[in-house]
């Protein structure tokens, strides 16, 4: 059965369904809607924003629907200027108390036939399942409203400049929203209205406290070339993978930031010959994952990219996608408990920790570590002074 919820928050819980506006009594047999959201979240339902790969309603909208969902379009830009206006935060209050019924039926009716026509013309992503995963946790995220304050930020506060932007950030900003399709390689960004975590300067770090006790830090060491040695099927280094390039591939010959360096460029420069070895084997990787022009990575993506660029997308969109894998099996391992995923950064993913789930590190960190991924944990009171911690 077609369906739309009526607010996107766990605790706003209506549907339309049937021509019909349900709130106390929620209809059985829902399966097909526009987009997942909290309120409800039965497993056998289906997003066809999922099937568009984050297409909006207008991008999809059958032409002899476009008129009558422009209008639609209107009146809910409407509504939300006027709840702006008002100073209406829409994250403390739900949308189907402040509309009229006759829009919200409207509205949800050419939603559903929008929806509909998806479902109808878009085949089923290779990688949907993932998707979904991915879609509900950053959904979780979103709604995770973040501890911001200027204890022990003094030196922010010297220069008018870190002022304003410490005072800008915390009286604008309170939440981070992710974008789950804001790149061809399915690595994450954010939206306008979304705290800038993946831009924000490093010094800027210290306003983000945890509501728990500490924040916890997963990261991998050298994740793209790690991501590399897993495509080509190689044992993984035990300590420091740009260590271990000095040694076998520079025979000692550069420094660890200058064969880090030279690396890179090497890696994603088709015509570099900076590096001559067999141990790296470029060409195995594009034979195996790289034909007809789209890139396949193992976590069921097909990117259309040019050869030149071919590499780079499969290694940065299967490191993303690993990076995201892990976060999910990470938030699932913590159901139930105060700690929760708090964010997620490139490679890294922080835990906002709770000291009752002590007992819980050495899962964390083995579930990070899956297929022999090394990783950095580390611990801080803010998301800027971390020190390294040993289990």
């Amino acid at each position: 059965m077609y369906f739309q919820t009526l607010d996107d928050k766990s605790e706003c819980v209506g549907v339309y369904a049937n021509g019909k506006l349900h709130f106390d009594e929620i209809p059985s047999g829902l399966t097909r809607t526009w987009r997942y959201t909290g309120s409800i979240t039965d497993s056998n339902i289906e997003y066809a924003w999922l099937y568009t790969q984050g297409k909006t309603l207008e991008e999809v909208c059958p032409e002899e629907l476009q008129e009558e969902l422009a209008a639609a379009q209107k009146k809910f830009r409407a509504y939300m200027k006027a709840f702006k206006i008002g100073k209406i935060d829409m994250r403390h209050h739900c949308f189907f108390d402040l509309v009229p019924e006759n829009f919200l039926m409207g509205f949800c009716e050419i939603k559903n036939k929008i929806t509909q026509h998806v479902f109808e013309t878009y085949e089923k992503p290779l990688n949907y399942n993932f998707l979904e995963d991915v879609h509900q946790l950053l959904h979780k995220i979103k709604y995770q409203n973040l501890n911001l304050n200027k204890e022990g930020c003094r030196e922010l506060y010297y220069s008018s400049r870190g002022r304003s932007k410490a005072n800008e950030l915390m009286r604008n900003y309170y939440y981070v929203d992710y974008n789950l399709f804001g790149t061809v390689t399915g690595r994450l960004t954010t939206y306008p209205v979304s705290f800038p975590m993946l831009t924000l300067k490093k010094e800027f770090r210290r306003l983000v406290k945890p509501h728990n006790d500490w924040f916890i830090s997963l990261d991998y060491n050298a994740a793209e070339i790690r991501t590399l040695i897993d495509l080509l099927g190689e044992e993984q280094p035990e300590g420091d993978v740009h260590e271990w390039n000095v040694k076998h591939i520079f025979n000692g010959e550069h420094d660890r930031d200058t064969a880090k360096t030279l690396f890179f460029a090497w890696l994603y420069n088709p015509e570099s010959d900076a590096i001559h070895t067999d141990h790296y084997n470029k060409k195995q990787l594009l034979d195996e994952w790289y034909q007809n022009e789209h890139v396949s990575t193992p976590y069921g993506r097909k990117i259309k990219v040019d050869e030149r660029r071919a590499l780079n997308y499969l290694i940065q969109s299967t490191t993303s996608d690993r990076v995201l894998s892990r976060a999910i099996e990470i938030d699932k391992l913590l159901e139930g408990s105060k700690s929760f995923v708090s964010h997620i950064v490139h490679d890294e993913v922080v835990i906002d920790f709770d000291d009752e789930d002590r007992d819980k590190l050495q899962e964390i960190k083995t579930t990070f570590e899956k297929d022999d991924f090394k990783a950095n944990l580390k611990a801080a009171k803010n998301y800027f002074d971390f020190e390294e911690l040993k289990i």
